[in-house]
């Protein structure tokens, strides 16, 4: 293991001490919505900074940041009138400068007071929310601007992939879906612009322009996928949920089975070879007893732009094939890789009040089992920043313990389909 990966899960470590010591996450506690799930999952300070009316109001009186609120204003006026067909041109206003954050940054430790309505924010939603955990060790000043410094960048990096073409982490699928080198991009970038500034002039907190210009070059990119099924507590997961309260944990020995996707070469087949036997394996251990419930974890992913996704298409399989009834199955339709698999499921075990402190077992093909509990603890903590699993025992080549981390909570604004 690298030095630098070394060093992060030293970093990691320190978090959880921390947390220990100070508010944990609560389990109920439900995200704040914003307009679409997309935000809300992306830039959950941002959200709140536009939901709760005492901090809205607050960060609308404050002339710094209604100087920078003009100032994005004045980049899209300015774009459109000068920009032409030059795609950087437009986007590069856009953008959160390192000045403007340090600003941001600056006038957020200025307005804080531990009985304001920021002190409230962090106290009522960033700390039981768990979205941004990893900065739990710090002051809860210091978390409100990690977490707005972490937004900032977030949307910073979206329009760097969908706006401005640059390479995404995984750039097979998740790539912009235009040829940025095309004429008529530049056409289609005024045009955005054009529509962003038309909303944005009904706006009045200084991030609104910029968070509206990432959003809408989502959309227009087709890669919404993180509000695939939202909200699943009231769609595909919902008969799930109701019966999570009934059951008696101490008559199982896992929790969940959970099955990772495994998406097809061929954009007209709905579930892999490898799919459709992952799925029959944890469908076998499910009427064994092993668990009450099997969770289905992966998105729209392989190949690019699939329209199918891996944990619905799993979920009939089961449902229509292996006669799984629909209350043991819970959807996780978001996941891009073996790394997110994990991650989201241990979202999921939290957020539905399931045992966490109970072990759960993967079930899968023998390579990607033992890559699970072999070298993805430090891709974890190379991509995500932290380890969202601990292993358990080996019980066979296809099925493996792990525990949940709490440490999954945090928001990764730099896979926006998947945060």
């Amino acid at each position: 293991m690298k030095k630098p990966v070394l060093l992060l899960w030293a970093l990691s470590l320190l978090t959880v001490t921390a947390l220990s010591q100070g508010t944990p996450p609560v389990a109920n506690y439900r995200l704040v919505e914003a307009k679409t799930a997309v935000q809300t999952k992306n830039y959950y300070l941002l959200t709140l900074f536009q939901q709760v009316k005492e901090v809205r109001e607050l960060l609308e009186k404050d002339a710094a940041l209604r100087k920078i609120h003009k100032g994005k204003l004045d980049a899209l006026s300015l774009a459109l009138k000068d920009c032409n067909k030059d795609v950087l041109c437009y986007t590069t206003g856009m953008k959160f400068t390192a000045s403007e954050i340090k600003q941001v940054s600056d006038r957020l430790t200025k307005l804080y007071k531990k009985d304001n309505a920021l002190g409230k924010l962090v106290q009522h939603h960033l700390l039981p929310s768990g979205t941004y955990i990893l900065f739990a060790r710090e002051s809860p000043q210091q978390l409100l601007v990690k977490a707005w410094e972490q937004d900032a960048k977030g949307i910073n990096h979206t329009i760097g992939v969908y706006a401005e073409g640059e390479k995404p982490n995984y750039p097979k699928i998740d790539s912009i879906s235009f040829r940025i080198q095309d004429k008529k991009y530049g056409d289609l970038v005024y045009t955005c612009t054009e529509a962003v500034l038309d909303e944005s002039n009904q706006t009045s907190l200084f991030f609104e322009p910029s968070l509206q210009y990432a959003l809408r070059f989502l959309e227009i990119n087709h890669r919404t996928e993180a509000a695939d099924y939202e909200p699943m507590l009231a769609t595909v997961n919902k008969a799930a949920y109701d019966r999570i309260k009934t059951i008696n944990w101490d008559a199982y020995r896992y929790t969940l089975i959970l099955v990772p996707g495994a998406g097809p070469d061929d954009p007209e087949v709905e579930l892999s070879a490898v799919g459709i036997l992952r799925t029959r394996i944890a469908a076998k251990r499910y009427f064994e007893g092993m668990a009450p419930f099997i969770v289905l974890s992966g998105g729209r992913v392989h190949p690019y732009k699939t329209r199918y996704s891996e944990a619905y298409e799993m979920k009939k399989y089961l449902m229509e094939t292996m006669g799984v009834p629909e209350n043991a199955i819970i959807m996780e339709p978001h996941a891009r890789h073996t790394t997110t698999n994990m991650r989201n499921t241990a979202r999921l075990i939290f957020r539905y009040g399931m045992p966490f402190d109970k072990p759960c077992i993967t079930s899968t093909s023998k390579a990607q089992s033992f890559a699970i509990t072999g070298s993805l603890a430090a891709r974890c903590q190379k991509e995500l920043l932290h380890v969202p699993f601990r292993n358990g025992k080996r019980l066979s080549n296809t099925e493996a313990e792990f525990y949940p981390v709490v440490d999954a909570l945090h928001i990764n604004p730099l896979e926006p389909l998947d945060p």
